[in-house]
């Protein structure tokens, strides 16, 4: 079995987020075969392309750390029934300036949770659509809306309901699989 280097982005910036927490249980759950370290985002600058002739040293290790992966994994909150601004900030300087988009080609999976009964839908399909302009393949199936609740995840990643463990296994075992599909498919000439 392939072994890939899978970075997470934690959409929130917020010290004790429940995504956080999701994260941290989905970094247990995977597969032996996925190696996943997070790639944070809470010290970028604002983009702008005043700075596409020099990037800041943190915004070029973000860059980097995104192209060195084999795959991304979004774990993110909605906002305002959309991204976190932090996120799509993140997604701005890894995919800039123009023609020297981190995102190329790149698997991703997005997931999320909120307290809410729809989960992180509809800002699940705002960053599917950001994604897919910056070029990077989608793991569409299963999707992953996660209701949560206040003893669901610990702060240290361990899931209490056994179903929704087992959903998450099941999604990271997806993931692994769409990684490889993904990264053996010729690139057009």
């Amino acid at each position: 079995m392939a072994k890939f280097e899978v970075g997470y982005v934690i959409g929130s910036l917020a010290s004790q987020s429940i995504n956080r927490r999701l994260a941290l249980a989905l970094v247990k759950l995977a597969p032996s075969n996925l190696r996943l370290r997070e790639i944070p985002i809470r010290d970028l600058p604002l983009y702008s392309y005043d700075y596409d002739s020099n990037y800041p040293e943190v915004a070029n290790r973000f860059k980097s750390a995104i192209a060195d992966t084999d795959a991304v994994l979004f774990v993110t909150p909605e906002y305002n029934r959309s991204i976190p601004g932090a996120l799509k900030n993140a997604i701005d300087w890894a995919s800039r300036p123009y023609g020297q988009n981190a995102f190329t080609r790149k698997p991703s999976a997005v997931i999320g949770t909120s307290p809410g009964l729809i989960g992180t839908a509809v800002g699940q399909q705002h960053l599917r659509t950001v994604l897919g302009f910056c070029d990077s393949p989608q793991m569409n199936a299963p999707e992953a809306y996660i209701q949560f609740t206040p003893d669901l995840i610990s702060d240290d990643g361990e899931v209490s309901r056994e179903s929704t463990a087992e959903f998450l296994k099941t999604f990271m075992v997806k993931f692994s699989g769409f990684i490889e599909r993904a990264r053996t498919v010729p690139v057009p000439a």
